[in-house]
């Protein structure tokens, strides 16, 4: 997945990859780039998370069993997968690699270990590690959700802190951006993709 020009001369495009800890507003963030940058798309994640109120199939997320799941694992269709909090989630190959060589950014936004794989994957890939200001704030931020109790919560607390351990110790993030203000945060995010890629 090259971002060099193709023989007719025309750019290919380029995955885009968000990650970091639950309550740090990536998902804000990939929201922000789908509509800013020009010709980008959203890549569906699969997941065996049970689906949400307010979700829906094929566009929050692709739902699957656990079985197909791992099928579909074994048959190679997965560009990276992981196993978070008792669920696991991918990304299916085919509609990634069709985006980019139609020349569109693709955002992601999956966690560390398919950052990690995706680094190996696809080496051009610009990969952003999203962090919160501190640990209280994340806190309230989660508490504000409303989604989890108070064991949750503290569940995610402590996988955040071994997240940001592994992003910063494994070499998959060469950016790393503080979301203390959320414009701001996207402005930065918007602004290191378009460098990147001007830069091939």
């Amino acid at each position: 997945m090259s971002n060099r020009a193709d023989a007719s001369g025309e750019s290919r495009g380029r995955l885009v990859v968000i990650s970091g800890p639950s309550g740090t507003g990536k998902t804000s963030i990939c929201r922000a780039l789908l509509e800013r940058l020009p010709g980008a798309v959203w890549s569906v994640s699969l997941t065996t998370r049970p689906i949400r109120s307010g979700e829906q199939s094929g566009k929050s997320y692709e739902y699957a069993t656990r079985e197909e799941f791992e099928r579909r694992k074994v048959a190679g269709e997965l560009l990276e997968d992981a196993e978070y909090c008792g669920h696991l989630y991918g990304t299916p190959r085919g509609p990634v690699e069709a985006a980019i060589r139609e020349g569109r950014f693709v955002v992601i936004e999956i966690d560390v270990q398919g950052g990690a794989q995706v680094a190996s994957k696809v080496p051009d890939s610009i990969r952003v590690f999203i962090l919160p200001p501190d640990k209280d704030e994340l806190r309230a931020r989660l508490e504000g959700r409303k989604t989890e109790a108070r064991d949750q919560q503290d569940q995610r607390l402590r996988e955040m802190e071994r997240e940001i351990d592994f992003a910063r110790r494994s070499g998959a993030y060469s950016h790393f951006v503080v979301n203390d203000d959320l414009d701001t945060a996207i402005a930065e995010v918007e602004g290191i993709i378009l460098q990147k890629r001007a830069s091939g």
